[in-house]
């Protein structure tokens, strides 16, 4: 068989005695990476949804495959995300991982086993959880964090999701308090208040996710006494914050994975230096499993929505004694 990715070539009398080339393996691995970003493609969290992206868009993404498929190695993939459940008992059914994080783990795992049947070698991907990162500025306590990441790496374990690994804080610096955690990560890698402030007037992909972010915070804040205007100040400052923390916690996991393919569960553009990726349904492309509640819908879909207005929708499914989702009545 002609190796995966290339034309079957045409046998003539002469080729069966003289053509010992070897095969072009760049060529194989670079056909081959664009097969395996097509697989990525349908589940995109776009920042350009109206741009038909195509595989040779992403020329990044590209080379970084083409080089686990030459080497013959698992194609690694990271992603930074699965930090905790938002503290606003509106949008979500407690502080542990639930139906959104079982069925988005799921797909996560699914995708890396339909990668292994284009690649033998397989892929993994490593959740690498950044609620320590930021958990002070979302006002999210350490305990239930950690409680959230055990929880997770539990349930990756139970479902039997081979592919995936966690990846947080405390692989990297240990039993030293959190507080000293963020320092540290935030004065090696975070950058300025003033670059940030800088790159919103000037570039919209900052402008978009200091404006989400924001968003989130306000929405996520409970039992604020001040104005809403205040209030609204509190986030935008924090929003700063939380990017900075962000993009510390994506420099420091690209040192200690610099091959990997970094995934986002941000929209992306195409071509930028992480693939957005899309892990459940939801009416805004900003909604994430611990932000919000999944609802089975009767006719199979399954969606993420405010805790409350899927109350609304269903009835309250529990799991191993715990509130997990609701169902459509």
């Amino acid at each position: 068989m002609p190796p995966v990715g290339t034309a079957p070539a045409v046998i003539t009398p002469d080729a069966v005695t003289t053509n010992t080339t070897a095969p072009d393996t760049g060529t194989t691995a670079a056909a081959l990476a664009a097969r395996v970003l097509g697989l990525l493609l349908p589940h995109r969290r776009a920042a350009d949804p109206e741009f038909d992206a195509r595989p040779e868009h992403f020329p990044l993404q590209l080379a970084q495959l083409a080089d686990f498929i030459a080497a013959g190695e698992p194609i690694v993939l990271t992603l930074p995300g699965f930090p905790c459940k938002s503290p606003n008992p509106a949008k979500v059914l407690g502080h542990l991982p639930d139906e959104g994080e079982r069925l988005s783990l799921t797909f996560l795992d699914g995708l890396c086993a339909e990668i292994g049947r284009l690649h033998a070698p397989g892929a993994r991907i490593l959740i690498c959880s950044d609620g320590h990162i930021f958990g002070d500025l979302i006002n999210v306590p350490d305990d239930h964090i950690d409680a959230y990441s055990d929880a997770l790496t539990a349930m990756i374990a139970r479902e039997g999701l081979a592919h995936l690994d966690t990846f947080d804080l405390r692989a990297v610096l240990g039993d030293l308090p959190y507080d000293e955690k963020r320092a540290r990560v935030h004065a090696r890698y975070a950058p300025s208040v003033e670059e940030l402030r800088e790159q919103v007037l000037t570039e919209e992909e900052t402008l978009r996710l200091y404006r989400g972010i924001t968003r989130f915070l306000t929405e996520d804040t409970v039992g604020f006494t001040g104005t809403r205007s205040a209030l609204q100040r509190e986030c935008r400052r924090r929003a700063y914050g939380v990017i900075q923390r962000s993009r510390a916690w994506g420099e420091l996991i690209a040192e200690h994975h610099p091959r990997a393919v970094r995934l986002s569960i941000h929209p992306q553009p195409a071509g930028a230096s992480k693939f957005g990726i899309r892990l459940l349904a939801a009416a805004d492309s900003w909604t994430t499993p611990w932000h919000s509640t999944v609802l089975h819908r009767a006719d199979g879909r399954r969606e993420l929505l405010r805790s409350d207005e899927a109350a609304r929708l269903g009835r309250l499914v529990l799991r191993d004694g715990r509130p997990s989702h609701y169902e459509s009545r």
